[in-house]
């Protein structure tokens, strides 16, 4: 492990310094600046497999039968007993850049949080927020893995090479334990009123926010150890973690810039690439860091690595003025 990671704690008080690993109960010396990227639009391919069922068909009744929750009263009406509604999936192949986003839902698994516009999962017609993905593509080839685990889905998703396919749940817009909440709040509002319900519903809320907030700091804690002892794909599944847990902005980057110093130790470079490039976007600017922290070496080796960080952090001197005046003075030179 490099003695260049920090201690928890430190790394944001210090400022800059090679990969910033740090908790979250001290601001950055940078500030938040932009939203998530929207990401670019390209072909997609949607292949649609809905199912749905929603319960037997009754085909033949006579009186006083009773097979399969089905009773025919004596005044002629039929009494079907509710069954449970089987779930509706879809299935969906997209390429790089997806636009979606992603949370952690409360089960560890992995959720739609939001759909880009303009991307190639917005093109499909077919995401919708709270969807539950329930499998997904291997890194690489034809084989389907589960999502059973939000980190190790992140990690997958990130690395995967060529079309990303995905069976996803659908749910119909309803977030994991928020549905309700707002629709008792928005009528009691209404109403004009705050019962014990809402008081009910407030404490809740505020109950999970300090439960979300715990999460990350233990995820990033866990993530610390494990990457300090060089288990890198272990740290990073616990990093991808935190971004799934709701994070507030100054969160968001830090957590963002220690997934791409685990994808450039383990020299993945595209992958790497793309978290520094959400860390940037979410507000991080110790660009410094970023061209000197030996945990990015790898990263620095790429072609790209320039024109991404140029995106962000534009260069003291225009490379392009300075060609202009060269020639310049190139052509006074000439005898």
């Amino acid at each position: 492990m490099a003695a260049s990671v920090v201690n928890v704690g430190m790394a944001l008080s210090q400022g800059s310094g090679p990969c910033i690993l740090g908790s979250f109960h001290q601001e950055p010396t940078f500030s938040p600046s932009s939203v998530p990227t929207a990401l670019a639009l390209s072909s997609s391919r949607v292949r649609n497999t809905l199912k749905s069922t929603f319960g037997g068909c009754v085909q033949s009744l006579k009186l006083q039968q009773h097979s399969n929750g089905v009773k025919v009263c004596s005044t002629g009406c039929v009494n079907v007993r509710a069954m449970a509604k089987e779930p509706e999936y879809y299935e969906v192949e997209i390429e790089k850049p997806y636009g979606i986003k992603f949370y952690k839902g409360a089960d560890g698994g992995v959720y739609i949080d939001q759909i880009f516009p303009g991307s190639n999962a917005d093109l499909t017609k077919m995401f919708t927020p709270g969807d539950k993905v329930i499998s997904t593509s291997a890194m690489f080839g034809t084989e389907i893995w589960p999502a059973a685990e939000y980190g190790r889905t992140m990690y997958t998703v990130r690395q995967r090479i060529g079309s990303l396919y995905m069976k996803v749940e659908k749910r119909y817009g309803k977030r994991e334990g928020q549905a309700a909440s707002a629709e008792q709040l928005s009528k009691e509002r209404n109403a004009g009123a705050i019962g014990d319900g809402i008081r009910e519903i407030q404490i809740k809320n505020y109950l999970r926010k300090q439960e979300l907030k715990q999460q990350r700091e233990e995820e990033l804690n866990e993530g610390l150890k494990l990457y300090r002892a060089g288990k890198y794909e272990e740290a990073l599944v616990r990093f991808e973690s935190v971004l799934g847990l709701e994070p507030e902005f100054r969160e968001s980057r830090v957590a963002c810039y220690n997934v791409a110093c685990c994808y450039s130790k383990l020299n993945q470079i595209e992958a790497g690439l793309s978290a520094l490039g959400d860390a940037m976007e979410n507000g991080f600017e110790d660009y410094k860091s970023i061209r000197e922290d030996p945990d990015l070496a790898n990263l620095r080796t790429s072609p790209n690595f320039i024109p991404l960080l140029n995106k962000y952090d534009e260069p003291f001197i225009n490379e392009n003025a300075l060609n202009a005046i060269k020639n310049v003075f190139n052509i006074f030179g000439r005898k």
